[in-house]
């Protein structure tokens, strides 16, 4: 193993000790005296049962795993719409088996892409803790032997995992559905939006790029959170090797879901290849998912969402073990908004398969994790259709080497993060489809409240010059930490002017977030009693990626003594009101920023 891997390894176990111990001492028992379909009254298996007059004798038999399906589908997010089918699908192929399967429940997934820039968004955060609470009741019934997490999308996946680890004593598996083939370029639309911005076109031109790029049903192209999620999911050996990024509607895709199904009916406790989900997420998996993360240039939603994964197992991963990855884990791929190629272009290339070969032979992932297919090196094979089933076979040399590079020769020594501290607190950022010579920005702030007042401000004229935008009250205290999405093309066309431009908040910015230096997750964030909340207009700061550093250059005295602004009022409508309880629970962001994690004590 590479020796800084293996520190942050040691560190990662050596932290999580007693957390973990609890963890696994929970799903022992759990598995060995806890509900369990045989300890059922006949009246509460009969209504488990009522609706499922084709497989009833089978269950009533007890013949076989019952398969808990929990589904995120709904049809107004193109990445989950197509779900339509498959219980129907999954149903067929666990009989093929000797199994059964039942929708356990669904969850739901809300789509950023239709929130962004509008009040929904502030639930977005905090529909992650709702997907894990959703996922633990519908596995609550004590019906099933194991589970199919159905889900793809930005806060899905990590709140499918947060509730069903709670479960860890069940094999799971999670089914990805795919991406859509490619439409407009990514670079293409980003331009469109940009000149949308300095007013160049109007709005009927903007809608048919935004269409032309997002087109149909499946993930969204571009390497944001949803696609950094499927790459999460195959490092750590969570799906069938291969499976993240194959088009929805292929026979690839119908056979990988089919294996997902037959092998999920293999490693239940009856048998002799018992792997239950619990033990596959362990610290090495947790460390697999970070590296994982840096040498794809992957979403900063992750410094979120990894924590609180791991936390749900008991595990406990901080931000400066993203830091020492990053500082020994290579950038392996480009893929916009790293690069010009979408996620097809990168799967062309030698996708995920790829990537894992050359991960493990430079001994940068862990090889010996427990996973729910097989060996892990078998995630470093490329899953073809032969004769109506599948085999795995070696990816070859990159099929495109502005895409992917092998670990020997990759685009960069070093993953794509960074963590900044300084008397602003922490934050984390994403530096690499930043060019370098924007890694160290000093200027005045420009403070704002909410990315409106930004938009505002950016439309009279009052933002061009070189500038700090700094966006306070944006954590999930304040408002559930909504990703500040819209505040890419203004800045991307100051930046474009000549300006040195940044951003700093304690909010977020989308999994897109790209050529503009942005220093995020300011934690404390400002309702915490973080420094953010001290910064004036005109105070001189100064973001250093090369250094780690994120100071207002303000003296001490001066500093020491200023009040904090006051907050804005709670916002009302559009349901957020609701969630005040999680808002009110809230812990950091590098924690996890889990409202239920932190009232579980966990």
């Amino acid at each position: 193993m590479n020796p800084a891997v293996s520190k942050v390894t040691d560190r990662v176990v050596e932290r999580s000790r007693s957390s973990r111990r609890a963890y696994l001492d929970l799903i022992a028992r759990e598995r060995d005296a806890g509900l369990k379909r045989p300890m059922l009254g006949c009246a509460n298996l009969a209504h488990g049962y009522a609706g499922t007059e084709e497989d009833r004798e089978a269950m009533k038999a007890d013949r076989g795993m019952n398969i808990g399906i929990v589904s995120a589908y709904n049809d107004m997010l193109s990445a989950h719409a197509v779900y339509y089918r498959y219980p129907e699908q999954m149903k067929v192929w666990a009989r093929e088996v000797g199994a059964t399967a039942q929708v356990a429940g669904g969850v739901p997934a809300m789509c950023d892409g239709v929130t962004q820039g509008y009040p929904g968004m502030e639930l977005s955060l905090f529909s992650r803790d709702t997907i894990a609470l959703s996922t633990a009741v519908a596995l609550s019934h004590g019906m099933f032997e194991g589970a199919a997490l159905l889900g793809i999308c930005d806060k899905i996946v990590p709140g499918l995992l947060m509730g069903a680890l709670r479960f860890g004593h069940l094999p799971m598996i999670l089914i990805p559905g795919g991406p859509m083939r490619t439409g407009l370029a990514n670079k293409a639309k980003a331009a469109v939006r940009e000149a949308f911005a300095e007013g160049k076109v109007g709005r009927e031109e903007l809608l048919d790029a935004e269409i032309g790029a997002y087109h149909s049903k499946g993930t969204c192209t571009f390497y944001g959170t949803a696609n950094t999620n499927q790459m999460m999911m195959e490092v750590m050996g969570l799906h069938m090797p291969g499976a993240a990024f194959a088009n929805p509607g292929t026979k690839l895709r119908q056979e990988l879901t089919r294996a997902a199904t037959h092998r999920l009916a293999a490693i239940g406790w009856d048998g002799d290849d018992y792997r239950p989900l619990g033990q596959c997420v362990d610290e090495k998996a947790i460390v697999n998912a970070a590296v994982g993360l840096l040498a794809t240039g992957g979403s900063t939603n992750h410094l979120i969402h990894l924590p609180a994964i791991a936390r749900a197992a008991g595990i406990v991963i901080d931000w400066d073990d993203v830091d020492a990855l990053s500082r020994a884990v290579p950038l392996v791929a480009r893929v916009y908004p790293n690069g010009s190629a979408d996620v097809n272009g990168f799967e062309d290339a030698g996708g995920m398969p790829f990537v894992i070969r050359e991960l493990l032979d430079a001994g940068l992932l862990h090889g010996d994790i427990l996973t729910v297919a097989g060996e892990f090196a078998d995630y470093g094979k490329r899953p073809v259709v032969e004769d109506d089933g599948l085999r795995w076979e070696d990816p070859g040399a990159s099929g495109d080497e502005t895409i992917l590079r092998p670990a020997a020769s990759p685009f960069s020594s070093e993953g794509g993060f960074r963590i900044l501290s300084g008397n602003l607190g922490r934050a984390c950022i994403k530096v690499s489809a930043v060019e370098r010579e924007r890694w160290v920005i000093e200027a005045p702030a420009r403070v704002f409240d909410d990315q409106g007042q930004v938009q505002a401000a950016f439309k009279a004229g009052e933002l061009d010059r070189d500038v700090i935008v700094v966006v306070r009250f944006q954590g999930p205290r304040a408002n559930g930490m909504p990703e500040l999405h819209k505040l890419t093309p203004p800045l991307g066309v100051l930046q474009n002017r000549g300006f040195k431009v940044a951003l700093v908040t304690d909010g977020r910015m989308s999994g897109a977030s790209g050529k503009v230096p942005a220093a995020i997750h300011c934690s404390p964030e400002v309702l915490g009693g973080g420094p953010l909340g001290k910064l004036r207009d005109g105070d001189v700061v100064r973001l250093d990626a090369e250094r780690g550093t994120l100071d207002a250059l303000v003296a001490t005295e001066d500093w020491a003594a200023r009040p904090m602004a006051g907050a804005p009022p709670a916002a009302e409508g559009m349901g957020r009101e609701l969630f005040g309880l999680f808002r009110g629970a809230a812990d950091e962001a590098e924690k996890g920023a889990s409202a239920i994690f932190a009232g579980a004590g966990l």
